[in-house]
């Protein structure tokens, strides 16, 4: 994706129901989804704690009758953070918070009730159904990943199978390690990392500094794909670490034969 286009997206999506315009225009959903997430988490990230200072003022604001989700709006907040710093406020632990996420019944107030589902079903990013909905696009990478690697006869270990053998200690593990090097456009990999996230600058030098630059270092030169796409502008400054996309299915890996016989 261009840089321009990534902007025009990233840039209005601000709430959930700005996401419909553009799934009208022929967005992907998942793109849409992702590109929505890491925007919230990153807000959440810078903001937090200048937000939380407010929980007393929430408090105030909830006991006086504005609903959980007008709070929210006011402090343009995800609806599920903050109906946790009003909880927190009010003397409910964190664990106890999460249990009433999850099965709002357990209020003693049936109006408490219904506003904590309100929020739960307008924070796309935080509820435990957008947490279902991240885990499955994450799935869904892995899932096509594999299908690929498997139509090819690519033998490889998964992150479960790494974490299942005897002797395993611990550290880091990609998505799969192959079995045996493989080739990739003339280029060397030994294992590949599954995206369901986007790859624009800021995902990519996290992703790079905390798992990719330790998995060279561990495994040898690799690919990182981001199945929901990545910038064209993007480019990795580790010629051991290869950027891909969804457009991978179209293409194929070789066998390996070592560097003497990749001069040709």
């Amino acid at each position: 994706m261009d840089y321009s286009e990534y902007l025009k997206l990233y840039n209005n999506l601000n709430r959930p129901e700005d996401m419909k315009k553009f799934l009208d225009q022929g967005y992907d959903a998942r793109l849409l989804g992702t590109l929505y997430t890491q925007k919230v988490s990153r807000c959440v990230k810078k903001n937090y704690g200048r937000i939380a200072r407010h929980s007393r003022d929430m408090l105030r604001s909830w006991n006086k009758g504005k609903s959980i989700c007008e709070i929210a709006d006011f402090y343009d907040f995800p609806p599920m953070l903050t109906a946790m710093l009003i909880f927190r406020e009010d003397g409910t632990g964190k664990k106890a918070f999460w249990t009433y996420v999850r099965d709002p019944s357990l209020l003693e107030s049936p109006q408490t009730a219904r506003e904590l589902t309100e929020a739960a079903e307008r924070d796309l990013v935080y509820s435990p159904q957008a947490n279902e909905v991240q885990k499955e696009r994450g799935q869904w990478g892995e899932r096509l990943l594999w299908n690929w690697l498997d139509a090819q006869g690519v033998e490889y270990k998964t992150e479960d199978d790494e974490r299942g053998e005897d002797g395993y200690v611990g550290g880091k593990t990609p998505d799969c390690l192959l079995a045996c090097p493989m080739e990739f456009e003339g280029k060397k990999i030994c294992w590949i990392e599954s995206k369901a996230s986007f790859g624009d600058d800021i995902e990519f030098r996290y992703n790079r500094a905390h798992q990719l630059i330790p998995y060279t270092e561990l495994f040898g030169p690799g690919m990182v794909i981001y199945w929901t796409g990545h910038l064209d502008e993007l480019k990795s400054p580790d010629p051991a670490i290869i950027l891909e996309d969804i457009g991978i299915l179209q293409k194929q890996l070789k066998p390996w034969h070592g560097d003497e016989d990749q001069t040709e």
